[in-house]
């Protein structure tokens, strides 16, 4: 039976290179006849300018550990002056689960790079949006969930620009926004249909909703002031008119 072999034996000692596509040392070495140069080292000699080569060693600070990474991290988060926010306006804080943050935000697989040129976070986001959308589907008894978006306005403002969309055969340029919509998300919704060439109208929906000529309806609920009102009766009327 043969020794058992050292850790060292078994570390690749192959060049990057090596270990993915690319040209073997022959084509290389043909390349680098082709300009002229013997080595890698000397097209690299040869490419960068002398003005901004270093030529002394870096001067950077010892290695951290993981352990001590963070310890530096919460030292200078200790020197931040933490203020209560007042805001307010549907900004407000939140709880993260410890099982939600190690599980999908904390996830090693999301984030390790197992490519060459970048860890696999987009992956990871992409995972955690199709298991939001599953989860949003089995709640709701839908039979497809959108993934989320940025933030509320963000989404009321690409719900508009769907209605508009959806709805080929309705040709109204108005977009009807209830009044108890939070500021920010009645700000991003009239910026985006002023790209769209729709006019928003900023009304009390279940008081004043136009009978006629509108594209869709924008209701938030709760609304801004903590309102809560049955929507169902504007939603009926707003499909009786077109929207």
């Amino acid at each position: 039976m043969s020794p058992r072999p050292s850790l060292i034996s078994l570390e690749s000692a192959a060049p990057f290179a090596r270990r993915h596509i690319g040209p073997d040392p022959a084509e290389q070495a043909h390349m680098l006849a082709f300009l002229g140069y013997e080595t890698l080292g000397d097209l690299l000699y040869a490419a960068i300018p002398d003005t901004i080569r270093t030529t002394k060693p870096l001067d950077l600070p010892a290695p951290l550990s993981e352990v001590g990474v963070r310890e530096v991290l919460a030292g200078m988060a200790e020197r931040n002056n933490a203020m209560v926010p007042m805001i307010g306006l549907g900004y407000h804080g939140t709880v993260t689960p410890a099982v939600i943050r190690r599980n999908v935000l904390e996830d090693p697989s999301w984030y390790t790079a197992y490519t060459p040129y970048q860890p696999e976070i987009s992956q990871g986001r992409l995972e955690a949006l199709l298991n939001f959308q599953t989860m949003v589907s089995d709640l709701c008894g839908l039979p497809t969930a959108n993934a989320s978006l940025l933030d509320e306005a963000t989404a009321a403002a690409e719900s508009m620009t769907l209605v508009r969309r959806a709805n080929r055969k309705n040709i109204s340029r108005r977009f009807v926004v209830d009044a108890d919509c939070l500021p920010q998300t009645i700000a991003v919704v009239e910026t985006r249909a002023e790209a769209m060439g729709l006019a928003v109208e900023v009304v009390d929906v279940y008081n004043d909703l136009p009978t006629d000529d509108m594209a869709g309806v924008l209701i938030q609920y709760p609304g801004a002031s903590g309102r809560v009102v049955d929507p169902r009766p504007v939603i009926r009327a707003a499909h009786e008119a077109g929207a």
